[in-house]
């Protein structure tokens, strides 16, 4: 077996099999090393549901075998006397002799550029949901997926999902300074996967699967994954709103407001009296706020919430409108169509109403993180508040 059996890679090694890793680029992937005194690279990864892996690139003469770290999944492939890095892909073959080729998510350089990471930690990126959460892209000509979240109190936070069976061990995400940023592209997802982040915090044996703050969209209750969703295909049709919206939301005009509960205005004349749609409502609520004369709906918390009953104001993600009535490219067909009909739109924000379900915000990386650590303090019941969405046209939701 050709595994450098140094002292520092073993002892890395193990931490990458027990998942305990904080900066797992430093091990994995493609590296120039020594390697019984000559130069050479070195590629390493960690795939336990493959039998055996190899790789493939122009630049070898033929497919390299990787070898099997004691039966682990932990596989090794030394290129010798190569002194420079390159692409390659990794040919997998499982226990049910099922071959398939991936792009390794390791051989990706970081995408957050260090003048993202200075304006995160100075506070003043106001457009955060640009860069964290899930977002659809390509690196290097290949498509996938962009994963970034903030836990700074976390030693390792992993990608879980389908796609890797839920097993925080497979996609620890790297570790960008001391901002408490974590991020990991991988190659091969898209639209419609399912998702949370694995934190394991360095407060004692804390581990958690947690949804994406930043999500655009998630499972329906009871389900709690998040949900990969591009939400810049929307076709938008409210160019004379956006042309005219100062005008109309300026203080010197004079608005009047229909507020509304979309899930209780009018529901289904169905056995269950079921919700409208998205798309439902954008016909039936517009055309009836249009023929009462208001300039405006104001519309009670439509953010992502764990319970029906409560109307929507305990939020467990402030960047996902709820996918009870539909998907967000729905909600902005019914954000598209409100102004399409001269109709401003305002969302409640409710960030006092602070929900403790375990999956969501809620001591996420073994600290309170987003919440106050007094509860007298981290919660009121009674309290909320409303915005003007200035942005809501562009953004999946304003906050």
């Amino acid at each position: 077996m050709s595994l450098m059996r140094t002292t520092s890679s073993e002892m890395e090694i193990r931490q990458i099999l027990r998942g305990e890793h904080h900066d797992p680029f430093h091990i994995l992937g493609a590296h120039v090393a020594e390697v019984e005194g000559n130069t050479a690279v070195v590629i390493r990864a960690y795939l336990p549901q493959a039998v055996s892996v190899k790789v493939l690139s122009p630049e070898l003469s033929a497919p390299l075998d990787m070898d099997n770290y004691d039966g682990s999944g932990f596989y090794e492939a030394v290129v010798k006397d190569r002194s420079d890095l390159f692409n390659y892909r990794l040919k997998l073959t499982d226990s049910k002799g099922i071959t398939r080729e991936i792009h390794d998510p390791y051989s990706f350089w970081p995408v957050l550029s260090d003048f993202d990471l200075h304006l995160f930690a100075e506070g003043t990126d106001l457009r955060t949901y640009d860069k964290l959460g899930a977002h659809v892209m390509e690196r290097g000509g290949v498509s996938g997926i962009f994963f970034a979240v903030w836990a700074p109190n976390a030693s390792r936070v992993s990608v879980v999902g389908d796609f890797n069976e839920w097993d925080g061990r497979r996609h620890p995400m790297r570790a960008r300074g001391l901002t408490g940023l974590w991020e990991l592209f991988v190659p091969g997802l898209g639209d419609g996967t399912r998702y949370k982040y694995e934190v394991r915090s360095r407060s004692g044996d804390y581990i958690v699967q947690k949804s994406d703050p930043y999500g655009f969209y998630a499972e329906v209750r009871p389900k709690t994954a998040s949900v990969v969703f591009d939400v810049d295909q929307y076709g938008w049709g409210d160019s004379d709103w956006m042309a005219a919206r100062a005008e109309k939301n300026g203080f010197e005009k004079p608005i009047s407001i229909y507020e509304i509960h979309l899930g209780s205005w009018r529901r289904k004349l169905d056995p269950g009296y079921s919700w409208l749609t998205y798309r439902e409502l954008a016909e039936q609520l517009v055309e009836y706020v249009r023929d009462m004369g208001f300039t405006h709906i104001e519309l009670m918390p439509v953010s992502e919430h764990p319970l029906d009953g409560s109307w929507g104001y305990q939020t467990t993600g402030y960047f996902a409108p709820t996918s009870r009535f539909g998907t967000p490219r729905d909600f902005q067909y019914i954000i598209d169509t409100c102004h399409r009909n001269n109709i401003g739109v305002i969302i409640d924000w409710v960030p006092a109403h602070f929900p403790m379900d375990e999956h969501r915000l809620r001591y996420f990386d073994g600290t309170h993180l987003y919440e106050h650590a007094d509860p007298r303090l981290g919660q009121h019941q009674d309290w909320g508040t409303s915005i003007l969405t200035s942005d809501a046209p562009r953004c999946v939701i304003s906050s």
